[in-house]
C-alpha cells in the first residue's frame, strides 16, 4: 500500500516536562502538538489529541493504531500516557504500540549509523538513560532503560563518540563532553519519533495484550536500576 493511501498513527508521549502528540502516515507527520507544562499533562493530553486529528483532518475512525512513549521518566507523565493509550485503543479497537521514551529520544536525535545514549533527568542525583545505535530499519539497543548516577552510566557504556540527548544530557554536559561524547543541539523529535519507530519496526513494538501491559516506570516499578560496571 502506497503511503498517501495508509491509514495514518497516532503518537503521543508525556514521560518528561515537554511533552506531545503527533499524527503521522507512515513517515509523513501530518500534524503535531507540543505539551510543554508537565503539571497539567494530565488534563492537557486529551484535548491535544483532539486538536491534532483535527489538524491533520482526521477522525478517531481514520486512525490504524496508537503509538504512545512508555517512560521511564516522571512517574505521573507514565501513568497518564499508558491509561491514555489503554483507553484510546480499547475504544477505537485498533492496536496499541509501544516504545520506551528514551528510544524516542534517541531515534529523533540519531542520523543512521549513530550511536545515541538518551538521558532524562530523574532527580535523586540519578538520571534515566538507554543507549541505541540508530539503523536504518530501527533501533538496536545497546544499554535497556536504567536509573543511576551520570558517573555510573558513563562508566558502563563507552561515551567516547557517542551522541547524546535529553534534558538530562544538557544537565551534565561537561561531564559527558570530558569523556568525547556529544550532545545534541537539535530540537527533540519528540512523537515524530515514535511514528517513525512504528514504521521502521512495526512488530517489535506492538503490545499484544494492551489491558494488562504495564509502562516502562524503571525506578518506580522495581525493575533494572545499576550501581556499577
Amino acid at each position: 500500500m502506497a503511503e498517501a493511501d495508509a491509514r495514518p498513527f497516532l503518537a503521543f508521549d508525556t514521560a518528561t516536562a515537554v511533552g506531545g502528540v503527533a499524527v503521522g502516515r507512515g513517515r509523513t507527520v501530518l500534524a503535531a502538538v507540543v505539551l510543554d507544562e508537565a503539571t497539567r499533562h494530565a488534563e492537557n493530553l486529551l484535548p491535544a489529541i483532539d486538536a491534532a486529528l483535527a489538524r491533520a483532518g482526521c477522525g478517531a475512525g481514520d486512525i490504524a493504531g496508537v503509538v504512545v512513549g512508555s517512560g521511564p521518566g516522571s512517574f505521573t507523565g507514565v501513568r497518564i500516557a499508558a491509561a491514555t493509550a489503554k483507553g484510546l485503543v480499547h475504544a477505537w479497537r485498533v492496536p496499541l504500540h509501544a516504545w520506551p521514551s528514551l528510544a524516542m529520544t534517541a531515534a529523533g536525535a540519531a542520523e543512521t549509523g549513530t550511536r545515541a545514549v538518551a538521558l532524562y533527568d530523574a532527580r535523586r542525583g540519578d538520571v534515566f538513560a538507554a543507549s541505541y545505535r540508530r539503523e536504518e530499519r530501527g533501533l538496536v539497543t545497546l544499554l535497556p532503560p536504567v536509573a543511576a548516577p551520570i558517573d555510573t552510566v558513563l562508566d558502563r557504556i563507552d561515551p567516547a563518540g557517542a551522541l547524546f540527548a535529553g534534558d538530562g544530557a544538557r544537565m551534565h554536559e561537561a561531564r559527558i563532553r570530558a569523556r568525547g561524547g556529544r550532545v545534541a543541539t537539535a530540537v527533540d523529535a519528540g512523537p515524530a519519533a515514535l511514528l517513525w519507530l512504528a514504521v521502521a519496526e512495526p512488530d517489535a513494538g506492538r503490545i499484544a495484550a494492551p489491558a494488562a501491559w504495564e509502562p516502562e516506570y524503571v525506578r518506580a516499578s522495581g525493575a533494572q536500576r545499576i550501581h556499577g560496571p
